[in-house]
């Protein structure tokens, strides 16, 4: 009897996901309208215009995802696949960016789950609203008593808020493959060498398009 396949967890940004549909709506509107009433050389211009700017939109918008698997890491960016086997997984960074960092020194940013400044600062409101609730909801954690200070008077009620922290969605996904680096790292099954493949699929059409739009505009 065999052992069913665990499906991979799979991370996608949705404001991306929208705004890539938006986008190449608009864009797929514009273009064909230009394409089909267009006079002169503006149909071409449109046709080069539509091959070059709708792989780029799928690049950067629908395409960014990050496959979290038993053994694997697999981290698909606009023109670049990144898979990373557990094992060589040093770490997992979030700064102004996500990145995995491996064994080797080399870091890959994960375009999937882009860093929001503004969760996190609303991320930091509700947890400091939070600890405020819990003590009282004074955020000094004690009550005012004598002229005002601190600590005369006032009890400090427990910080239940401290057990279970605020964080912003995207911290949370990386909270969630930190645990998983944690747990299948040592793994056997999950040792072995990194490979990126390039997207040749994207890139080609959008160099076509540029060099395309580049010849109409010299050739005028």
């Amino acid at each position: 009897m065999t052992t069913p396949l665990v499906k991979d967890r799979i991370y996608r940004s949705p404001q991306a996901l929208i705004g890539g549909v938006l986008l190449l709506a608009i864009v797929g509107w514009l273009g064909i309208d230009a394409l089909f009433r267009g006079h002169g050389r503006t149909p071409w211009l449109a046709l080069a215009a539509l091959i070059l700017i709708v792989p780029l939109a799928v690049a950067f918008t629908l395409r960014p995802a990050v496959f979290a698997g038993e053994d694997r890491l697999r981290v698909r960016n606009p023109f670049r696949v990144i898979t990373l086997p557990w094992g060589e997984i040093a770490s997992l960074r979030s700064g102004y960016s996500n990145e995995v960092i491996v064994k080797s020194g080399a870091k890959y940013q994960l375009w999937a789950i882009p860093v929001s400044l503004r969760s996190r600062k609303k991320a930091a409101r509700r947890q400091a609203k939070a600890q405020a609730d819990a003590r009282g909801g004074r955020p000094g954690g004690a009550g005012r008593g004598l002229g005002g200070f601190g600590g005369f008077g006032g009890q400090i009620a427990p910080d239940h808020a401290a057990a279970g922290p605020v964080r912003a969605e995207t911290d949370k996904v990386m909270d969630d493959l930190r645990e998983m680096l944690e747990s299948r790292g040592p793994a056997e099954s999950a040792q072995g060498e990194i490979t990126v493949r390039w997207a040749y699929e994207v890139a080609a059409p959008a160099v076509a398009g540029a060099v395309l739009l580049a010849i109409l505009l010299v050739v005028g």
